[in-house]
């Protein structure tokens, strides 16, 4: 009977080491999922997650196996975080899974993109310690290839902020005198021709009739009387005034011998009530506050000028300080100065450009659409005007579009150091940290950007660069670029994407290379073919790319 007993307890240890000193076998292929298959990049990263589904009666229960994602490509390989699975009698932190039951298990993996991924192929590598035993276990394949659409997001294409010229060719002026009148008077008294606002209103229409660069675009006339009689009678007042206005100036131009000077326009207010209460608002009349409550109580005007003169204790007041003023001929002559025309500032800076105001030499640049010439108008101008923020700016983004980068980001800096407020420098700062991937200082100015109608481009550029693909569409707005349509590329509205290519002002290689992308995901084959041409014939390169590109692994790419 003890013997029985002896072999039956022996007989329960050795079950009770099942799963504890057996090796693991190996992993196997069919155990794992990654989502997503093939690998696809968001923002400029490939985040993946790999599902694990361990059968029964697999993992020991003394083993702790280290999982490590390895993703290979042509010229090397990279490693993901390492992630442990342990057998439930093994103390450590890592994803428990049952000898008996079997169990899941997740591994994430992450890594930054290069283009020589495009052709990869991602693994899981082993290695268990079991009880201090140390052995690897085959490489298992979990995963392949890599979508790279999102990496096509490029500052490269975004254009530049410029800093505007002021440059204006006409620029209007207004020129004002006042003919003032006595209490129920229509008469232009001496005095008032005399005074230095007529006087000085006279003179500049004499002038602009001389010079050939200015023009008198008309005069105009506006007359009025004070409230403090009948509706009726100032209405006839206000009209006489004008009348007589209108008559002296007439007399005036024909005596100057001014002939052109568009046309005389007039009119008249019969009560200027509201030249009144600004008046009196202004004034330190103590009742003011009362005769204000009166204008708002009553509406018609002959009962609002009544209820202020039962005010006696305040009407001398108005009578002295308010309503003389309220008595008036206001004449505004209009005149148009005249710049240069595009042919003369043209010829101007190609024979003597230190005659040009900084406004017109930048203004010269935008009368090309010639990059080389821009940058050769913007470098002239540095030189004229060294403390030109604008030039300095403008040069840069010329350099900029034409692939400078260390010349743009030079002259871009001496811009803010020039102007350390301007928006339009910032978008451009934010356009070089975008370039060279300093992504929290790019966000830091695009931000200080806001306005600049160029940044919404930009920080819709950042945000795919971060993959936060919803921001990037918000930010682009109504934006017709290629990184706008990629933008909804990546939220998979196409139709959106079609839309905004086919509005693209300058249709390049890329273009039309996101236009075979968006038919490759609608199932369109000869849109796939016929854009792909395209693209290729004026970048040879893409050839080689969408051979490479998962965009296009279910098409037949031979015959482009």
């Amino acid at each position: 009977m003890k013997k029985t007993i002896f072999y039956l307890a022996i007989g329960v240890a050795v079950i009770g080491m099942t799963g504890c000193s057996k090796k693991i076998g190996a992993f196997q292929s069919s155990y794992f999922n990654t989502v997503p298959t093939p690998l696809e990049t968001v923002g400029e990263n490939v985040p993946a997650t790999i599902n694990g589904n361990i059968p029964a009666k697999f993992m020991q229960k003394n083993a702790k196996v280290t999982a490590t994602p390895v993703l290979t490509y042509m010229g090397g390989e990279t490693e993901g975080a390492p992630v442990i699975i342990q057998g439930e009698n093994v103390r450590a932190n890592g994803q428990v899974v049952s000898y008996l039951n079997g169990g899941t298990v997740n591994i994430p993996f992450n890594t930054k993109y290069t283009p020589d991924m495009a052709e990869s192929e991602l693994y899981l590598d082993f290695q268990v310690d079991q009880n201090g035993k140390i052995y690897g276990l085959p490489r298992v394949k979990v995963g392949y290839g890599i979508i790279a659409t999102s990496t096509l997001a490029t500052a490269e294409t975004v254009h530049p902020a410029v800093a505007a010229d002021r440059f204006q060719r006409i620029i209007n002026e207004k020129y004002n005198a006042e003919i003032m009148f006595l209490i129920n008077q229509a008469i232009i008294r001496k005095d008032q021709v005399n005074a230095k606002d007529y006087v000085d209103l006279n003179k500049r229409l004499k002038e602009a009739n001389e010079a050939p660069n200015q023009e008198i675009v008309g005069v105009n006339i506006s007359s009025t009387a004070s409230p403090d009689g009948t509706l009726a009678f100032n209405t006839q007042l206000a009209e006489r005034r004008e009348e007589v206005t209108t008559n002296f100036m007439e007399n005036q131009l024909k005596k100057d011998n001014i002939t052109n000077f568009g046309e005389i326009t007039s009119s008249f207010t019969p009560e200027d009530w509201e030249g009144f209460q600004q008046l009196v608002e202004k004034s330190n009349i103590q009742d003011k506050d009362l005769i204000l409550a009166v204008l708002k109580m009553y509406k018609d005007p002959n009962q609002r000028e009544q209820e202020i003169r039962n005010m006696s204790s305040v009407f001398d007041e108005l009578a002295k300080e308010i309503l003389p003023k309220l008595r008036y001929s206001k004449i505004q002559a209009s005149i148009n100065i005249i710049g240069k025309s595009d042919e003369e500032l043209i010829q101007i800076f190609n024979t003597n450009p230190s005659q040009l105001t900084e406004d017109e030499i930048l203004y010269v640049a935008t009368l090309t659409s010639d990059n080389n010439r821009k940058m050769q108008v913007y470098k002239k101008a540095t030189e004229i005007y060294p403390n030109s923020y604008r030039a300095y700016n403008n040069l840069g983004m010329t350099e900029y579009i034409s692939g400078d980068y260390t010349a743009a980001k030079n002259d871009f800096e001496k811009a803010k150091r020039l102007d350390p407020s301007s928006r339009e420098v910032d978008m451009n700062l934010g356009l070089i940290e975008l370039l060279q991937g300093n992504y929290s200082k790019a966000n830091e100015y695009i931000g200080a950007a806001g306005g600049v109608p160029e940044a919404n481009d930009a920080l819709g550029v950042y945000y795919l660069t971060q993959g936060e693909v919803t921001k990037a569409n918000t930010a682009f707005g109504n934006a017709k670029t290629n990184n706008a349509a990629l933008g909804k590329i990546l939220a998979k509205d196409y139709s959106a994407a079609q839309s905004i290519l086919s509005a693209v002002p300058d249709p390049d290689a890329t273009t039309y290379y996101l236009e075979a992308i968006v038919a490759a995901r609608t199932n369109n084959e000869s849109g796939v073919t016929s854009n792909l041409k395209k693209a290729i014939s004026l970048d040879p390169t893409m050839l080689q790319q969408a051979k490479n590109d998962l965009e296009f692994q279910k098409y037949n790419l031979s015959g482009i």
